[in-house]
């Protein structure tokens, strides 16, 4: 016989059950899901750093577009000497930095357009 005097054990009061001994999984009562409120973290420094966030990563991705957009600016003004270019029935004369330029835009168009029909395919078979 034990009274409840002589017990040591504090009651429980928190919402996890007990750990058991035997082969089933122990889950929480409580089933609310927290959200966090602050997006920073704290570095092992103590310093706090700010997550990652679409509208710092497109900040990131402008600037870069810029630097690119300033480096091609001053290629094309280095490169002004008129070109002819036959192409089947066409005739252009044009600067070689912009006929450069024109050429990349075909190429990259060509690339979006076989990447495009790629994606087209694998959601058609993902639909499957």
């Amino acid at each position: 016989m034990t009274s409840h005097a002589e017990s040591s054990e504090p009651e429980r009061t928190d919402d996890v059950a007990p750990a058991s001994t035997g082969r089933e999984t122990v889950e929480p009562t409580d089933r609310r899901t927290v959200e966090p409120t602050d997006r920073r973290t704290v570095e092992p420094t103590g310093r706090k750093s700010l997550a990652k966030s679409r509208t710092g990563d497109t900040w990131v991705a402008l600037v870069a577009a810029t630097l690119i957009g300033i480096v091609l600016l001053i290629f094309i003004l280095q490169n002004l000497e008129q070109q002819r270019v036959d192409l089947f029935f066409w005739s252009l004369s044009l600067p070689v930095g912009i006929l450069v330029l024109l050429s990349v835009i075909a190429g990259a168009l060509v690339m979006a357009l076989v990447g495009g029909v790629r994606i087209i395919q694998l959601r058609r078979a993902a639909k499957r």
